[in-house]
């Protein structure tokens, strides 16, 4: 079957999230149907919605992700600041607050993005979605069973289950599971036989507790980004605050191992109080809060490696947050997802010309993806330095330590080096950038030079 053939196929995919809307936008070029099935019924407006429980917390969009997503949408960086997205100059906006280093420098590095609420942002990635008449969208329908081919070697279309009727079955060659979860994907390897995939994890349990807030009309900030870091050394606890739309603020508290901030606004308030700094705690001790605080509670980044399984079911394709889930403190996740959809976009589009696709792409685009997951799983691991993993370390994890260590100071003192670091930690190019000359020999230089232990 040759690729054009795709022209007469039907892609679902199962989830209007990040991933799944994203994904849409790439098989859209290639498939002649895609239909998108959320169970949620998605609102007009920006809003918070039932199927992302996390959707009221702290959500950074990488420069990175921004870049996969102008990709897919072009376009898409004007809709955002228009739609009231905050810019931002990546490394002079940001006030990072790490041992050792507070704030770490401000510079300029000619880097530029935007934040806003994780509603605002999946809201007008849904709006190109709704306007490309490729796509069909369709709300209120949640899918409860992914159906087997009849040679059980693959999958032929999905069970609908709709609310006022009975269920409804809807045929496809392909289907993509963006629904983070991946139980669906899990149930049917499990009901047919293919076995579950192997899988990596980083037991972080961190719990958020976040809120909106306005700032007092005489507060002056010399930052639009805030992240105090902790000395996991002595305690998890974290901060992350930035502008979104509308004149407000959200800030985050995090603790790991079972430590929280309270959902009360004087608990709250104490514990942002309790911090490696105070800065946190004096943006918002005259603020007004918005609405409720609310908590979120994440227990492990994980990785699953659906590699493994030999014979991977021809035309399922779980992506996403069904393949792979990081500590949210590290941002990268919509990235992250963005860039998985800009990586099936061009294995698809490498295949023009060569036969039988459908039991090709999803190998191939399994194989492909260590180049998208390899460095932020890496990023995952720095959680290891709580003490609660201590027996659960890596033997290499004392080096990476090191070189992580010996690259801080190198950027803190060289803006040329810091703009490097800053282009990898936001996956706008690979960390294999630092290993190369003349950045990696000075990094060697470095790691001899014993780090300062405060």
């Amino acid at each position: 079957m040759a690729n054009v053939t795709l022209a007469s196929r039907r892609a679902v995919v199962i989830g209007a999230g990040m991933g799944g809307l994203t994904v849409a936008q790439a098989l859209a070029g290639h498939f002649g149907q895609v239909v998108v099935l959320e169970r949620d019924e998605l609102p007009p407006e920006p809003m918070p919605r039932p199927g992302v429980p996390q959707g009221r917390h702290v959500h950074a969009l990488l420069a990175g992700g921004l870049a996969a997503l102008e990709q897919l949408f072009p376009g898409f960086a004007q809709a955002l600041a228009a739609a009231g997205a905050v810019p931002i100059r990546v490394g002079l906006d940001s006030r990072l607050e790490q041992v050792g280093y507070d704030p770490f420098p401000q510079r300029d590095l000619d880097l530029w993005n935007y934040s806003m609420s994780r509603p605002l942002l999946e809201h007008v990635v849904r709006q190109f979605v709704e306007r490309d008449r490729r796509i069909e969208l369709r709300d209120a329908s949640p899918v409860r069973e992914i159906i087997a081919s009849p040679d059980r070697v693959g999958v032929s279309g999905v069970r609908i289950e709709k609310r006022r009727s009975a269920s409804e079955t809807l045929r496809a060659d392909l289907v993509v599971d963006a629904t983070g979860r991946a139980a669906l994907t899990l149930d049917f390897l499990h009901s047919w036989g293919y076995g579950l995939p192997e899988e990596s994890s980083i037991a972080v349990d961190i719990r958020y507790t976040c809120g909106v807030f306005i700032l007092p009309t005489d507060t002056t900030l010399d930052w639009k980004i805030l992240m105090t870091r902790p000395d996991p050394r002595v305690s998890g606890r974290r901060a992350i605050m930035f502008p979104i739309e509308g004149g407000r603020w959200i800030l985050g508290l995090g603790g790991v191992n079972g430590d929280s901030a309270p959902t009360d606004l004087p608990g709250f308030l104490d514990y942002a109080a309790t911090l490696r700094t105070p800065t946190a705690f004096r943006a918002v001790r005259n603020a007004q809060l918005q609405g409720e605080l609310t908590r979120f509670a994440f227990p492990r980044s994980f990785r699953r490696h659906f590699e493994s399984i030999p014979a991977f079911p021809r035309g399922l394709l779980p992506i996403a947050d069904a393949i792979c889930r990081i500590n949210p403190s590290f941002g990268q996740g919509m990235s992250v997802a963005a860039k998985e959809a800009v990586l099936l976009n061009q294995v698809l589009g490498g295949w023009t010309h060569m036969p039988d696709v459908l039991s090709r792409l999803v190998p191939t685009f399994f194989n492909r993806l260590d180049t998208v997951l390899a460095d932020p799983w890496a990023v995952a691991g720095q959680d290891y330095a709580y003490e609660h993993l201590i027996n659960e370390r890596p033997s290499e994890f004392s080096e990476k330590v090191n070189f992580q260590a010996a690259l801080t100071r190198l950027a803190a003192e060289d803006p040329a080096v810091h703009r490097l670091m800053t282009e990898v930690a936001q996956l706008l190019k690979p960390s294999s950038v630092l290993r190369e000359s003349p950045v990696a020999e000075r990094l060697a230089q470095a790691m001899r030079v014993k780090a300062d232990p405060t």
